[in-house]
Order: structure tokens, then sequence, then C-alpha cells
């Protein structure tokens, strides 16, 4: 079984690749195919019969239907005699059946591939949000969102022509053989039409892969200009750069375009030459059969409406193929990410994390990205409620000792402990529930005030108390309180109706509505002007004692009142002390204190 699996895994990857999500499902859609193939051809050899009697002859030849004679057989077996009437009764029968066999079927497909995609979708959503941040930070955005948005689509596209593909297989297989059954001779020569027929598709297969993949690639690459467009927007509209870089997304979408083209191209020379080189494989053999080996023409009708389907669906398999490796380069693109978000995905101890956070220590410290050594060697001590301030140039290791201290990035060396417990033995998801962070940029959804605090909690009356709460917490009570939707009001696309100091403001009472015990605070006033951070810094003040808090600033004014200011050089840290001692005891210290006139 094990052998089984590696040959499958190694010969039919998409198979081995489905079969991971659907299972059993398969084989039920395969079955399903069985069943249509096999009624209709049932009901297409009751023609035979049919031709006789049209005929005038009296009496059906069994021999005639070939090793089905066994048909005629079964309907004289259960007492009917065979008569037009029968015959087209029997015929009616198949056919029904067999509508209603493809009608489940049809909507057991459709349900397999729609369970696939919500599976797949799932399962990526999982993968993204338990990935490690630190390889999250040096992933290709655009890739990543081209994955879950445009990708998935393409792999359902995928999923369809595959297993349509698939199933044609399986009629054609079942037509013929119900052709050679009847006429063994008229069968194999069709057989070499078929397969020579498929030679000619080869070389289009291959090129039409190629096409694919490389249409994937440049998915991506738009999907990241774009992310890089909106996001810049402000810049590139202030200083006239958009129409430059428009042009940039033009020669994108070009490249997309020619690659579409391409496969539609070939897709085009599918469907146009399926018809022909199918009428031209069945007349070359009707000639062979009548004129050269004298056959009747009766059977070779019948085996010929067996050919013609087969051959049909040969060709279809042939176009749907096609159409299937037009996306397989998402599919494989798809299954690569998948692998990705696998093994890059967050290592977390077995240990559940759920008493409060009384002491973070880091001993020894090291930490590089990639080759980079960021942070050497570093020692530090923080208590409950205590409030630590980190300064230094930039680059030199502020954000990267909170977000190691957040449960963010893990240590390369040396040890972090909570409550001096190992953090590598800890389960992080509720350790980081006690974590508030607000950044430079601050986080806002578009959508209401109160959505965008409670994080969507339910608008109950103890979650409303504990909203009004966090607003007055944070100093902007006042302000949502006189808006005329109040809490309801729509903040818009990253908070485009607030100014910089409110955005921030609304920030920290996101944190603090979800009873934090840690706010970490990473250049938060920096871009804000001078009263504005000067009322965000009193808002610091007056949480200063409730919570421990991790400042990261360049501007001194905001963590004057800090119980310790950590000075950061070069992923050192050079110096640890009080405002006041640090004046007396850094010369650097002292000169940004100088130069920001504090």
């Amino acid at each position: 079984m094990k052998i089984i699996k590696i040959l499958i895994k190694k010969h039919f990857e998409s198979f081995a690749y489905f079969y991971s999500y659907l299972e059993y499902r398969i084989f039920v859609v395969v079955v399903f195919s069985l069943l249509i193939g096999i009624l209709d051809g049932l009901g297409l050899t009751m023609f035979l019969p049919l031709l006789q009697m049209i005929n005038d002859s009296t009496e059906i030849d069994p021999e005639s239907l070939g090793r089905l004679g066994f048909l005629v057989d079964f309907i004289e077996g259960i007492g009917l005699n065979l008569t037009i009437f029968s015959v087209l009764l029997f015929m009616a029968f198949f056919f029904l059946v067999k509508g209603v066999i493809q009608y489940i079927g049809g909507v057991y497909k459709v349900n397999v591939q729609q369970g696939f995609i919500k599976k797949l979708r799932i399962k990526n959503i999982r993968g993204l949000n338990r990935l490690a941040y630190k390889y999250f930070v040096t992933s290709d955005i655009g890739r990543i969102q081209n994955t879950l948005t445009g990708e998935v689509n393409k792999v359902s596209l995928a999923f369809i022509n595959y297993f349509t593909a698939f199933q044609y297989g399986i009629l054609v297989f079942v037509y013929m053989a119900f052709a050679f059954t009847i006429d063994s001779q008229f069968a194999i020569l069709v057989s070499i039409g078929g397969v020579l027929t498929n030679f000619l598709y080869k070389s289009l297969y291959k090129n039409t892969k190629s096409f694919s993949r490389t249409l994937t690639g440049e998915n991506s690459i738009f999907q990241s200009l774009i992310i890089q467009n909106v996001s810049n927007y402000k810049y590139l509209k202030a200083t006239g750069y958009l129409n430059k870089y428009e042009k940039k997304l033009n020669k994108s979408a070009e490249k997309i375009e020619i690659s579409n083209k391409k496969i539609g191209k070939l897709e085009a020379l599918l469907e146009a030459g399926r018809e022909p080189i199918l009428i031209i494989v069945v007349i070359t053999v009707i000639f062979i059969q009548t004129i050269y080996f004298n056959s009747d023409l009766g059977p070779i009708l019948i085996s010929l409406i067996f050919f013609y389907r087969a051959l049909g669906y040969l060709m279809q398999m042939q176009v749907r193929w096609n159409k299937f490796l037009a996306v397989s380069g998402s599919l494989e693109n798809m299954a690569l990410f998948g692998e990705e978000l696998e093994s890059n995905k967050e290592v977390k101890g077995p240990k559940i994390f759920d008493e409060s956070i009384k002491r973070m220590e880091l001993s020894k410290v090291n930490f590089f990205y990639n080759n980079t050594h960021i942070l050497k060697n570093i020692s530090l001590d923080i208590v409950r409620n205590e409030t630590v301030a980190f300064v230094g140039e930039s680059g030199s290791g502020k954000t990267t000792i909170v977000n190691i201290l957040s449960g963010l990035l893990p240590i390369d060396s040396g040890n972090y402990k909570l409550n001096g417990k190992n953090i590598e033995t800890l389960n992080l998801n509720n350790l980081q529930t006690k974590f508030g962070y607000i950044t430079q940029d601050a986080v806002i959804f578009n959508d209401t005030i109160y959505n965008n605090v409670s994080f969507w909690s339910e608008n109950t009356p103890n979650n409303r108390e504990k909203f009004w709460k966090a607003l007055k917490q944070a100093s902007i009570y006042d302000f949502v309180n006189e808006l005329p939707e109040k809490e309801n009001t729509i903040l818009g696309n990253n908070g485009v109706n607030l100014s910089g100091g409110q955005k921030q403001r609304i920030s920290i009472a996101r944190e603090l509505y979800k009873d934090i015990e840690v706010l970490i605070l990473d250049e938060a006033t920096s871009a804000l002007d001078s009263e504005t951070e000067r009322n965000i810094k009193d808002n610091i003040d007056n949480l200063k004692g409730k919570y421990t808090m991790l400042i990261v600033a360049h501007r001194i004014s905001t963590i004057k009142n800090a119980d310790k200011i950590i000075i950061m050089d070069n992923g050192q840290i050079s110096n640890i002390n009080s405002f006041n001692e640090l004046i007396n005891d850094s010369s650097y210290f002292r000169n940004l204190v100088k130069l920001q006139d504090i």
C-alpha cells in the first residue's frame, strides 16, 4: 500500500493533491461516471435489434450484438416478446435511469467541488495565521494575496477540468468496451486512429503548461504592484509619480494579457480541431471496413455510435485536459504554498500560560535575520506594571526586542522566561491575548467605531460598558460621544475619517478593551504633531502603573516618566537607567535631550 501511495504521488501529483482533500469522494465521482457510461451504452445497444426489426426481420439474432447478446436473452427470459415497443421501452428505461444518475452525480460533483474549495480556503487561512512572523516579514505579500484570492478560483477550475477529463476518460473506456464486444476489428482500427490523434495534442499540452506557470508568476507580481499602489497612494499622488507607476502596472497587465492570449489560442485550436479530426478518423475506418473487409453495416453503425461517442469524449477529454493544464501552474503554486505554510508555521510549546505576567526575563539573548546578527547578548529584567522605554538609532534593535518580548519572534540563543518559565515550552495562543500592540501606523478597520474597539464583540450591555470605559481611558470618549452616529460611525478605509491622534486613541482603546497586561507602543507618536503627541503622552502617563508598558520612541518627551530607559546601540544594550540618571551618565542620551529641546 505504501509503495502504491508513493507511485501515485510521484506520477499522479494532481490526483494525489485532490485526494488529500477529498479522499473516498473522488471514487464516488468515478463510480457515477462509470454508471452513466454503462447505462448509456446499454441504451445505445438497443438500436441494433431495432434496426433488424425495421428491416422486417421477425427474429432477432443475439450474435449480431456480439457479447452483448445477453440483453436479448434477458428480455426474453423475463417473459417479454421482442417487439419494437418492448425494445423502445427498454431503451427509454436505460436513458431515463442514466438521466437520474447523471443528475445525482452532477449535484454530488458540485458539492464535492465546493467542499474542496472551502477546505482549501480554510486550510490556507489557518496556515497563514499560524505562520511564523519571522518568515512572514520576508515573504512576498503579492504572492500571498494572489494565492489566497485569485489562485483559489483557478484551482477550482483545475478541479473541474481535471475530473471532467477523468470522467470523459472513463466514458471513453466504457464506450470502447461496448464497441469491442460488438465488432472488435472495427474497434481496433478506430482505436489506432484515436491514439494517433493524441500525438497531435502532445506539444500543445506542453506549451499550455509552460504558459500557465508563467501566468501564475505574472499574476503574483501584478498583485504585489497593486498592493504597493494602494498602500503608497498618498505619496505617489503627492509627488506626481502616479503616472510613472501606472506605466509599470500597465506593463505587468500586458504580460498577463499576452500569456492569457497564448493559452486562449491553444484552447481555440484544440476546440476547432476536435470534430474535423473525429470525422476523418471515423470515415477512414468505415471505408476500410466496408471496402476491404466486407463487414455488415448494421454492427458497424452501432459500433460507430459507440466510437463516435468514445472519440467525441476523447476529444473533449483532451480539450478539458488542456484547460486543466492552463491552470495547472496555479495548482502547483497552491500545493507549494501549502507546503511552505506547513514547514514555516510557528512552533508552540505544549504548556498553556494562564497566569498573570509578573516578570519577563531575557538572558544572553541573540537573534539573527538570515545571517545578520541583530541582537547581541541581550539581558533584561522587566517586572509587572513597570514602564520600560527603548531608545537608540534606527536599526539598533529596539523593535526586535519588543517583538521577542511579545512572542512574535523566537530567539536564536539564550533564554526568555515568563514568570520563570521558558517561553519555548509555552503555548503562545492565550499568552498573546495579554499583549496590546500599537504601532506608528495605527490599525483601523473599515467598520464602526464599536467594532474597531471591541473587535466585533457582541453588542451586549456588558460589552458596551467595557467599550465606553476603554474610550475614557484612551481619552477619546468625548469625540465619539459627540458624533451623530456615536459608536456606530463608520471609520472608512484605514480610518480616513480620523486624524492621526484619533486613530492612535482608537488603537489604544481597542487594546484596553481586551483586558491586556502588557501594552507595547512602537513609535506610536512619531507621526503626530506636537500637540497630539502631548495628548497621547498624557494618556500614557495616566496608564502608568496600571499596565506593564514597553515603549519604543524617538521622541524623548514621551518617555520622560518611564521607570527605566534602555539605550540600544548596534544590537546591544549600552545603558539602562531613569531619565534623570541617564542625563548624567550618558552623553548620547544627553545630546538627544538637548537636540529635542526637552
